[in-house]
């Protein structure tokens, strides 16, 4: 069985993120944390009305895309 190594996220640590989600759903905050399987902690705000939602875990199978917003 083949080892999981993590995706390598740490450098995006407290930067923000666009992310583009499975079911045309986008979205815009903060990498909190992560794991071994790319699920997301993010202090999250909807990129249409900026409304903060607060802080929010993503399932990694639901992301489809992830761009950082400022430098890395």
């Amino acid at each position: 069985m083949s080892k999981v190594h993590p995706p390598e996220l740490k450098k995006f640590t407290d930067k923000k993120l666009s992310l583009k989600l499975s079911g045309g759903r986008h979205g815009q905050g903060g990498l909190q944390g992560f794991d071994p399987v790319m699920n997301l902690v993010i202090q999250m705000a909807t990129s249409a009305q900026q409304n903060d939602i607060g802080m929010v875990v993503i399932r990694g199978n639901s992301i489809i895309m992830l761009e950082a917003l400022g430098r890395v």
